[in-house]
């Protein structure tokens, strides 16, 4: 079994090499391809990489290349983890939103748009080319916004599914406070990609008994406390919403935060730093415990466990996914993308039914697809007109001074990643 690792130089990178490592009865790789079109840091990662195998006995070849093409050819799976314009791209996306009173963040608002611009047309490319060199590879999308660029992937009739690690890290975290094993935690996860809700936490499937209502009730000060919300709030809602969720619940507060602060991607660029010397090192040979500060927690437990899925593997028969909606939340287009339970196979991932979604929750769901429709039709036709009215459709922006303004920031600090520009 052949798999490519797109951005493979990323300082993600050992994570998933970990993972790879620990679950190679569930995935067993044969060779893996590391592809980054930075060559300096690749290697580092690259020789990490190697160590970290040798030392857990995992007898697959690790390779490392900046020729894409060669990189994917034969692959059975290209997972995609690239971020177009690096850290200083995201630092950019995290600091002018602020200008205008807007939260400055990643992956969703303004800057999410502007992620979602520079990224979409260099996915489409890679994943064209994946497909000349194997129709037959599935495409395993981690690279953000993952919604808009699952969405354009399968728009474009690509092998592709989005995977994030929001879902994990709460059933992980919930089968701890339960105390029981991870496996049995299966979550009524709704909505979309870092935008969804917990409205239950099942034990033993997808049938067995909500153990939610007692999660709020024994462990809700600590749940309120990860999330950055107030306790009241949780009880109020009776669920458990994403961490994102604080960008759109506090909004007015997460700004003011973010304006005394330096940004995120100043804080990951110094880390990264720190962890490329670190990777230097021809006595390391494990993932550094720095490395779970730079985010992407149990990342390679939910990739190792879709790939296993995809390729007809050992992997669990229900994961949280992004994908076609295809009715499961009536009041959405089909060809939507949705973050929810499915049942995921050699054909791909088949979203199980979900009941009703409360008004509450189904109008910003709404809200912000009708953003991503636009944002979509932004990224791949350009056009400041089309930036312009996918910003003034997003909850976070939605006046029409802030995405004029906003329009004229995004383009001024991307103008060198949009050939329209």
């Amino acid at each position: 079994m052949k798999l490519a690792v797109v951005g493979g130089g990323s300082t993600y990178t050992p994570e998933l090499i970990d993972g790879f490592a620990r679950l190679r009865d569930t995935l067993p790789i044969t060779e893996l391809v590391l592809v980054d079109p930075a060559a300096e840091r690749l290697e580092l990662v690259g020789g990490l990489a190697r160590r970290i195998f040798a030392k857990q006995g995992h007898p697959g070849k690790i390779v490392t290349t900046s020729d894409l093409d060669a990189g994917v050819e034969g692959a059975d799976a290209v997972l995609l983890q690239l971020r177009v314009g690096g850290q200083a791209a995201r630092n950019q996306d995290e600091t002018w939103p602020l200008e205008c009173g807007c939260v400055g963040q990643e992956t969703t608002g303004a800057g999410g748009l502007a992620k979602a611009l520079r990224t979409v047309p260099v996915v489409l490319d890679i994943a064209e080319r994946v497909r000349r060199a194997n129709p037959d590879a599935w495409i395993i999308d981690f690279t953000n916004p993952v919604g808009i660029v699952t969405r354009a992937l399968l728009q474009a009739g690509h092998k592709a599914v989005g995977l994030c690690n929001v879902a994990i890290g709460f059933q992980r975290k919930f089968a701890k406070l339960l105390d029981v094993a991870p496996s049995e935690v299966h979550l009524d996860h709704v909505g979309l990609n870092h935008l969804t809700w917990e409205t239950g936490v099942r034990i033993g499937g997808p049938d067995g008994e909500n153990a939610l209502p007692r999660l709020l009730a024994e462990h809700g000060d600590a749940i309120a406390d990860d999330l950055h919300l107030p306790r009241p709030v949780l009880d109020r809602l009776g669920v458990v919403p994403s961490y994102y969720l604080r960008y759109f619940y506090a909004h007015d507060e997460v700004v003011r935060e973010l304006g005394t602060k330096p940004s995120r991607a100043a804080e990951v660029a110094a880390m990264e730093k720190e962890l490329l010397e670190m990777y230097g090192d021809p006595a390391l040979d494990e993932k550094p415990a720095l490395l779970g500060k730079r985010g992407g927690a149990f990342y390679s437990e939910a990739a190792v466990d879709l790939a296993a899925s995809l390729l007809g593997g050992g992997g669990s028969p229900y994961q949280v996914v992004n994908t076609y909606n295809n009715g499961t939340l009536p009041f959405l287009p089909d060809d939507a993308v949705i973050e929810v339970q499915a049942a995921v196979g050699r054909d791909g991932a088949v979203p199980l039914p979900v009941s009703p979604v409360d008004p509450l929750y189904a109008g910003l769901i709404a809200n912000v697809t009708a953003y991503e429709d636009l944002a979509l039709e932004a990224a791949l036709r350009g056009g400041r007109d089309r930036v312009f009215k996918a910003l003034l459709a997003h909850p976070l922006v939605g006046q029409y001074a802030y995405a004029d303004g906003l329009t004229d920031r995004l383009i001024a600090h991307n103008r060198e990643h949009f050939a329209w520009a």
